[in-house]
Formats: structure tokens, C-alpha cells, sequence
């Protein structure tokens, strides 16, 4: 892996660990000579992992439609930023600019894209990794319901062992690299 994507909220939650892990999540990124691609933002969760990333010296693609950058929500001091269309273009190119896909805490959006990069994974559209961060227990319900999927028998056991998870951000990003599709 090269670069990774992050999908994470424009909010940054109520709980400090939140912010917390995506600031080491940044720092690792940069300690393991990953490039980070994100949707942009210079809000919440998203501004946090951008700013720790460049902190630490590190490169950053934001890609961020614009009708966002209108709203004066687009990071300017990032290394690329690309002004896109819609956010149709943002996450295609998104997906292309990235060897692995990760969701930190957020909200729809988070799980619409992470969601979209498993199917694709699982329709062999790309083999890249995909992940979540499950900061301070955010996602612990979603992985049980996705236990509940497969048992109940909407998602065989390879897809859905296809979803790396952890709550360490460098023990997320060693599976991630060690990753063989099934």
C-alpha cells in the first residue's frame, strides 16, 4: 500500500478518542510512508486526520465536490487538493487515488462509502483492503449486525471476513498490508 483512504465524520463526535485516534491515525500513516486521501474537509474528524497527517510531514490528497468548498468547509493547506463535480466524481476518484479503504467515526456518509468499497471488494471491482477503526467501541453494534448478516445468511463467511477490523489504528494498518482476499 501507497496511499489510504479515510472515511470519517465532518463532525468530530462527543467523545475526545474520537479526535484522539484520528490524530494517531495520522501520525501512523506518515511513520509508515502512506499518503493520505480523504474527502477534503477541514471540519471534524476529516480535519484532524488531514492536520496530523501534514504535522508529521506527511503527504495529503483531499478530493471535495464543490458545492463543500462553497461552504468554505475545504482544507486549503493540504498537498493536492482536487475540486470535483459531485460526489459521484469524489469517491470514484477517491477510489482510484487509493490502495485501501478505511471508516473512522462518522455518519451516513462514513458507512455509504465504506459499504460501497466492501461490495465492490466483494464483486471483485477492486482488491483492496477495507477496514474500520473502531475508536472507543463506535462501531461494536454495526459489527455485531454484520455477524447477524452472515448468520442469518445475507453475507457468506468470506465476505464478511473480508472487513478488517480493530480499535488500534498501526494494528489496523499491519492487517491491512497483510491482506489476501480469500
Amino acid at each position: 500500500m501507497k496511499s489510504v483512504c479515510i472515511y470519517c465524520g465532518s463532525s468530530s463526535g462527543n467523545l475526545a478518542a474520537f479526535e484522539q485516534v484520528a490524530v494517531a491515525l495520522g501520525r501512523e500513516l506518515v511513520e509508515r510512508d502512506l499518503q493520505l486521501v480523504y474527502g477534503g474537509g477541514n471540519i471534524g474528524l476529516m480535519g484532524a486526520v488531514a492536520d496530523a497527517v501534514m504535522a508529521a510531514g506527511g503527504s495529503v490528497t483531499g478530493v471535495i465536490p464543490s458545492a463543500l468548498m462553497e461552504k468554505e468547509v475545504g482544507h486549503r493547506g493540504l498537498t493536492h487538493l482536487h475540486i470535483v463535480d459531485d460526489m459521484h466524481e469524489r469517491k470514484a476518484m477517491m477510489a482510484r487515488l487509493s490502495d485501501g479503504f478505511i471508516a473512522m467515526p462518522g455518519g451516513w456518509g462514513t458507512l455509504e462509502e465504506i459499504f460501497e468499497a466492501l461490495t465492490w471488494l466483494q464483486l471483485d471491482i477492486h482488491r483492496k483492503p477495507c477496514g474500520v477503526l473502531n475508536a472507543a467501541g463506535y462501531y461494536d453494534q454495526l459489527l455485531a449486525f454484520l455477524q447477524h448478516a452472515h448468520t442469518s445468511g445475507f453475507v457468506k463467511k468470506a465476505h464478511h471476513d473480508m472487513l478488517i477490523q480493530s480499535d488500534d489504528p498501526g494494528t489496523l494498518l499491519e492487517q491491512m498490508s497483510a491482506f489476501k482476499l480469500p
